[in-house]
């Protein structure tokens, strides 16, 4: 303040001095001419000043205005601080935003902001695909205008948030399963986060029909051996009748027990996730002992042919390959006619790719059939399945075994044609 009196004292001196200097010599007109000129000269400095700064606001670049000189020297440096820190902080807040912005669109689940009237403020582009929406068509709409499921509806409605609401079919084809639930922030606005639980609602439902598949697949033979105990206790058997009855037993008492060996080596294999290792097998030696194993369980009702058209051998795990080439074999037996042929090749394709096959002259499988023959249970003519013993689980495995190899299961059957069953191993997997 004091700078400012002492500035302004000595321009009303030096206006003074001008106009005594020139009342003395020209006379009084030209002392107050003098007296205003040296008044309007800081004055039109000022005006040239603001004149700049007006420029340099408009175009916002008060930061690279060139200083003037004097007074205003002071005020533009503290004006043009002010400003690159405001500026400064305004792009940290925004990059900030970003930043959330960012993480918010690379979030697996939707998210949606609401307002304290159920309008949308923003969401990203998880929460557009899963309900269809478009922020920059939708934003202010309220979201139940957009979401009509009745039970969505009635949850915003109640305002009763502790749970969540589980919406299916949802999605652009109707086959998302999403679990959301809204949560109070702010002042009176709530937060919207869904969840894709598709996948989850996909293994819960195959668990519940695994442990239905398993209780059923188990319940016969139960039943079965205790029918047979149930007897043999209450009525005097003879002996061929008791033998009978035990190998009834006993096959039935074979058929759980294979249930459960194939369960645990599915259990295994599911569990087990990583890469097969990479161990050179003997494809001849192999081979050898799918054959003894296949006459075995063929009894002579077959006819085999084993060609092994490759030097080459394969790297893996040679108990998991060998059960799955047992699994390929014992399915062609299992489901072709009596005096039927089953042809088994090992051989390298153009590609340099290694291919397993098993080829049989049985029914044949539809075309509906091929996409679910791996899937767990899953049969074509169960009748047929259980009368030659198997447990449904053989392909599964096969194509558990074949993730872990890298390896592709490729089927090709037509009804009354036969089957062909290939394991494909990566040119990695052949062993030279």
């Amino acid at each position: 303040m004091l700078s400012v009196i002492t500035r302004f004292a000595l321009l009303i001196f030096l206006a003074f001095v001008a106009a005594s200097l020139a009342l003395a010599n020209f006379g009084p007109f030209s002392a107050i001419t003098a007296a205003i000129c040296v008044l309007a000269i800081p004055l039109i400095y000022s005006y040239v000043n603001l004149a700049r700064l007006r420029k340099y606001t408009v175009a916002d670049a008060v930061e690279t205005m060139p200083l003037p000189s004097g007074y205003w020297e002071e005020i533009f440096f503290r004006l043009q601080r002010l400003v690159g820190n405001l500026k400064q902080e305004i792009r940290t807040i925004e990059k900030q935003h970003d930043r959330f912005i960012e993480a918010f669109q690379a979030s697996p689940n939707g998210i949606v902001m609401l307002d304290d009237q159920d309008q949308i403020e923003w969401c990203n582009a998880i929460a557009e695909s899963f309900f269809g929406l478009n922020f920059k068509r939708d934003a202010l709409q309220r979201i139940n205008f957009l979401i009509r499921r009745p039970e969505f509806v009635q949850y915003l409605y109640k305002r009763q948030f502790e749970e969540p609401l589980l919406l299916e079919r949802m999605g652009r084809g109707a086959n998302l399963s999403l679990m959301l639930q809204v949560f109070p922030f702010g002042d009176k606005r709530h937060l919207l986060l869904v969840q894709d639980v598709t996948d989850l609602q996909k293994a819960d439902a195959m668990r519940r029909d695994f442990v239905a598949n398993v209780s059923h697949e188990m319940r016969t033979p139960i039943t079965v051996l205790m029918g047979f105990l149930e007897t043999m206790q209450s009525l005097d058997l003879d002996k061929a009748q008791q033998s009978q009855y035990f190998e009834m037993m006993m096959s039935q008492a074979q058929r759980m027990k294979s249930l459960v060996e194939d369960l645990l080596t599915l259990a295994n294999l599911e569990s087990n996730t990583l890469p097969a290792p990479m161990q050179v097998m003997n494809i001849p030696t192999l081979m050898a002992l799918l054959k003894n194993d296949a006459e075995a369980l063929s009894q002579g009702h077959h006819a085999f042919n084993f060609e092994v058209s490759s030097p080459c051998n394969l790297m893996g795990e040679e108990r998991e390959i060998l059960s799955a080439f047992g699994n390929l074999v014992s399915n062609a037996i299992r489901y072709s006619p009596d005096i039927g042929s089953i042809t088994t090749n090992w051989r390298l394709n153009e590609s340099g790719e290694g291919e397993f096959s098993v080829a049989d002259t049985g029914p044949g499988i539809a075309s509906e059939h091929l996409s679910r023959l791996t899937e767990r249970f899953y049969r074509v003519d169960r009748s047929r399945s259980r009368d030659t013993g198997g447990t449904g689980l053989g392909l599964a495995i096969v194509k558990h075994i074949a993730n872990r190899h890298q390896a592709q299961l490729i089927i090709e059957s037509a009804p009354g044609k036969g089957s062909t069953f290939t394991l494909r191993f990566p040119k990695e997997r052949i062993a030279t």
